[in-house]
């Protein structure tokens, strides 16, 4: 699925998910083997590979739901 990465006001983390209209902060990362994990607000892992640093924001990947 298609998600959007950018910050918010306060400086952290968001994804926002467009299908689902769904805007969630990330309050977990994991790096594993290529690709980053990402825990959102609502209990959702998602995770997205190709991801470069520094990550230029705002920005839209493809992520895959693992949880």
């Amino acid at each position: 699925m298609k998600v959007m990465l950018r910050l918010n006001q306060s400086g952290y983390l968001v994804v926002y998910v467009a299908k689902k209209d769904l805007e969630e902060e990330v309050v977990k990362q994991v790096e594993t083997d290529g690709e980053k994990i990402f825990t959102l607000a609502n209990g959702w892992e998602l995770a997205i590979a190709n991801l470069t640093e520094p990550m230029k924001l705002p920005k839209t990947v493809e992520a895959r739901r693992i949880a």
